[in-house]
């Protein structure tokens, strides 16, 4: 996102309890973001007041907002407001990940849930998370960067937070990120459009592929040379023609394409590299891939 000059750069780092947003703050506090966590609402457009009145203090900041700021949706409009009404828009990191990987991460941490209420009131970790969704959801909807942490490792994180905040994204552009991944595992909880390879014939079957990658030429060649792998690209580019300007037009600065195949490391991967060079030389803007299982295997 490019600022005018002078102009702080603002991220609000939001989403899901036990999705990793202080960790996603202490990253960016590294590579030079004042972050401020945990502030009440009421203070919020306090905040934006002096960030905008000092921008050579505030160069780059990062504000969490959650429902700890208690009327989360209420809390988020307000500060956002407040900071478009001095010429600052903020971009939006959503955190999220599934119930089943939030679950486990409160249970390993024995921390409670923020919504998880008291005495007769009480809820279970499951209902207060979701709870939490539905009211993120709003928010959730203007989010310009949505992440899934549930298969990322601390480095994976960072990649993902580092590329998404470096890219520069014009006019009638549109940053694009593909993620390749296996359906075993889950389809990624941040895909825009999801495509599924399985049609395609399976290297995993071949004895003397099974073991490498679709980074590796002799994958890409018999993925690529299946009959209809051709066309299927084809297609996915002409789709992407036609509706990349539409997403631009209503106002859209990224789009997250999935690709998945049975278990990640083959097909997914191949379609996923071929895909983005593709994109890359239509130049529609910044490309970024990602192969989720890779790491996983």
């Amino acid at each position: 996102m490019t600022e005018r000059p002078g102009t702080p750069r603002v991220v609000a780092i939001t989403g899901l309890s036990g999705a990793g947003k202080t960790t996603v703050a202490k990253l960016l506090e590294d590579i030079g973001y004042v972050c401020v966590d945990n502030l009440p609402g009421e203070l919020l457009t306090d905040l934006a007041e002096l960030i905008s009145s000092e921008p050579g203090r505030f160069e780059r900041v990062a504000i969490v907002v959650d429902v700890r700021a208690g009327d989360a949706p209420v809390a988020f409009a307000a500060m956002e407001g407040a900071l478009e009404g001095r010429g600052i828009r903020p971009e939006v990191l959503f955190l999220e990940a599934r119930d089943e990987i939030l679950i486990r991460r409160f249970s390993e941490t024995r921390h409670r849930h923020p919504l998880s209420g008291e005495g007769p009131a009480q809820r279970s970790v499951a209902a207060a998370i979701a709870e939490e969704r539905r009211i993120l959801a709003e928010i959730r909807d203007e989010a310009t960067i949505i992440i899934d942490t549930s298969d990322l490792s601390h480095r994976e994180l960072r990649e993902r937070v580092v590329v998404a905040l470096e890219e520069e994204v014009g006019p009638d552009r549109i940053a694009l990120q593909l993620i390749s991944f296996g359906y075993k595992h889950g389809i990624p909880l941040e895909a825009d459009l999801v495509y599924d390879v399985r049609f395609m014939r399976n290297p995993y079957y071949e004895e003397d592929l099974r073991g490498q990658s679709g980074l590796d030429e002799a994958v890409r060649a018999f993925v690529l040379g299946q009959p209809g792998a051709g066309r299927f690209l084809d297609m996915i580019a002409a789709f992407l023609d036609f509706t990349i300007p539409h997403y631009v037009a209503e106002g859209r600065t990224r789009l997250t394409i999935a690709l998945g195949c049975t278990g990640g490391y083959h097909r997914s991967i191949v379609i996923a590299e071929e895909l983005a060079r593709r994109l890359r030389a239509a130049d529609r803007g910044p490309v970024a891939v990602f192969h989720r299982e890779l790491e996983r295997a």
